[in-house]
């Protein structure tokens, strides 16, 4: 964990601020003091802190927070500065951006279209492709490359991308630019190193493969597909795939040191892998849908056998199709995190209990700050063991 060094007075002066919560059902105020006060029965040095010195002391400038239970939004709030050099407070509707954990809400768009008969799992994805095509080699003669190997990880894909993004004024490149490692690409072209389902290898070039897939079948613009089948039946408002939301509106990133970086944010032609800006009252909407979905024959937007792809691992490695399965005891959850320059994010859910967390910070330090208030939380409610970021 970085350690704290000097703060911004502004930073300092304005962090401890927090918005109210919204959604508050009578019962959320003692869980919510429990989180944000000194962990009495906990003996790390950072147990010692209240939760906005805790921020101060990771240097963290804006948290916001939001917490599902008994399959509902139990309460959500928000903590400290969007941005430090204004002092502009952060509020629950404040949108961050969700890096890697674009990609299980992508998944959710891909088994919309696999419901509707246009994509499916399990078939070559170069049927479906027509602006691209992965090469036909030794290694998928006997298993081609699919859609759920490509959202589970499991495809063969060899590149381990992690997408730095582009400065808001960059050219930017085209799916399929990205995908052959072409100016003005700044990655390396999606190569292939293994038959599919042969090993688990993280891979953000196997998603951008799916974001065109998904663009080719429906011939729209990847942003307004998510729009359609995802954020608007979801009523997820604060969320868009877009490239720049209004900046009143967005939590600015920032450094290690809780420093404001060079540019607002960067921008992430990777849309399917990197580009979702949303809160996490928007994105305990997405947990709740899978786990109404998990128990009964149909949610808003999918049913049962689509939620049960989304967390059912495959042949290898801990992947559904979307989202990280993990099993600790007798207890399943499901949960993805996310990484884009100046922005941590990262949510769970229980497969059939009806709970969960999602935490969002603008800061390159903020998963050592969400380690910590994933455990506050799951200590406040007495939730089963936590699954791990």
């Amino acid at each position: 964990m970085t350690k704290a060094g000097l703060l911004l007075p502004l930073f300092s002066a304005f962090l401890v601020t927090a918005a109210p919560a919204t959604l508050p059902p009578g019962d959320a105020a003692p869980f919510i003091a429990r989180i944000e006060a000194v962990q009495t029965a906990g003996k790390g040095e950072f147990d010692k802190l209240t939760l906005p010195a805790l921020m101060l002391q990771l240097q963290v400038p804006g948290l916001s927070i939001a917490v599902v239970k008994d399959f509902k939004i139990h309460w959500a709030k928000a903590y400290g500065l969007a941005d430090v050099s204004s002092g502009r407070l952060l509020d629950t509707n404040t949108r961050f951006q969700a890096a890697s954990i674009s990609k299980p809400v992508t998944a959710m768009a891909a088994m919309r279209m696999v419901e509707a008969g246009q994509l499916d799992l399990d078939k070559d994805i170069n049927t479906f492709l027509t602006s691209w095509q992965i090469p036909v080699s030794e290694m998928t003669r006997q298993q081609s490359v699919t859609a759920r190997a490509l959202f589970s990880h499991t495809s063969g894909a060899d590149d381990g991308f992690g997408f730095p993004g582009y400065a808001p004024q960059a050219a930017l490149p085209t799916v399929v630019q990205i995908l052959n490692g072409q100016a003005p690409s700044n990655v390396g072209k999606v190569l292939f190193a293994r038959a599919p389902y042969a090993e688990y290898k993280y891979s953000g070039g196997g998603t951008m493969i799916m974001q065109q897939a998904m663009m080719d079948l429906c011939r729209c613009a990847f942003a307004q597909l998510m729009q359609t089948t995802v954020l608007t039946p979801l009523q997820m408002a604060n969320s868009a795939f877009e490239y720049m939301p209004a900046a009143q509106s967005a939590a600015l990133a920032h450094d290690e040191q809780g420093k404001r970086m060079p540019a607002p944010w960067h921008l992430y032609p990777e849309m399917a892998a990197a580009a979702l800006w949303t809160t996490p009252t928007d994105l305990a909407k997405f947990i709740i849908e899978l786990q109404t979905a998990l128990r009964t024959e149909k949610g808003q937007l999918l049913s049962r056998q689509s939620a049960t792809e989304m967390t059912t691992p495959v042949r290898v490695g801990q992947f559904a199709v979307g989202l990280k399965i993990e099993q600790l005891g007798k207890e399943q959850y499901f949960s993805h995190s996310g990484a884009n320059w100046g922005y941590r994010a990262w949510m769970t859910g229980h497969l059939n209990k009806g709970y969960g967390m999602i935490i969002m910070t603008n800061s390159d330090n903020g998963m050592a700050l969400m380690n910590q208030l994933a455990d506050r939380i799951t200590n406040a409610y007495g939730w089963d063991a936590e699954s791990s970021k």
